[in-house]
């Protein structure tokens, strides 16, 4: 099990709206705690400092371990997070579709209303519910990253590891980013509506 894959499973299970693009990034940061863990990198200031190359058995691990940029001045964390992350939650999606942990399901009583997916009971699934209840620390701070509360304060984010702090911080502002981003657009969208309407 990864902290991207049960961060995945998380936002699935608890049916909240959440950016594909914003959950993305929190993916991608996931996958750089899990490195972190298993020693394959290190975080010197803003860079990600690769270690030895890993043997993960996840794939998703195995591929972001491959990407990662083992050349002096190495990459920022926020520009690593933005590569790696593009269209991320699509591919997690797919990969749960392809091991069956994700199954079909169609809304409403017709069977050919819009199909949309659902987390099959399996393992992998209740040992994320069990990270969540127990509030596990990175857990807790990458989901409330993407706009899930889990009502508690910054206090107790209880993150007691410096790196892991810096890539979730990270994470946190290429998601106030990417909102900016949103807000810019959608104003620059209702002004050019407003112009072709005329006064």
């Amino acid at each position: 099990m990864t902290t991207a894959k049960d961060l995945f499973i998380i936002v699935m299970d608890l049916e909240h709206s959440v950016g594909q693009g914003d959950l993305s990034l929190a993916l991608a940061g996931a996958e750089l705690v899990d490195l972190i863990g298993a020693g394959a990198i290190a975080v010197d200031g803003d860079r990600v400092v690769p270690g030895e190359p890993p043997t993960p058995d996840d794939r998703f691990l195995a591929e972001a371990a491959a990407g990662l940029t083992r050349q002096a001045p190495y990459e920022r964390i926020e520009d690593w997070l933005w590569r790696r992350g593009e269209d991320l939650a699509a591919a997690y999606q797919a990969g749960l579709e392809e091991s069956g942990e994700l199954q079909p399901r169609r809304s409403g009583r017709l069977s050919f209303g819009p199909e949309r997916v659902e987390l099959a009971d399996t393992p992998a699934r209740r040992r994320a519910a069990d990270r969540w209840k127990e509030k596990e620390p990175v857990l807790a701070a990458l989901v409330s990253v993407v706009g899930i509360d889990d009502e508690r304060s910054d206090e107790e984010t209880g993150l007691d590891d410096e790196a892991v702090t810096t890539v979730v911080a990270a994470v946190h502002d290429a998601v106030m980013e990417l909102e900016a981003v949103r807000q810019r657009r959608n104003i620059e969208n209702a002004a050019f509506a407003n112009l072709w309407r005329g006064p």
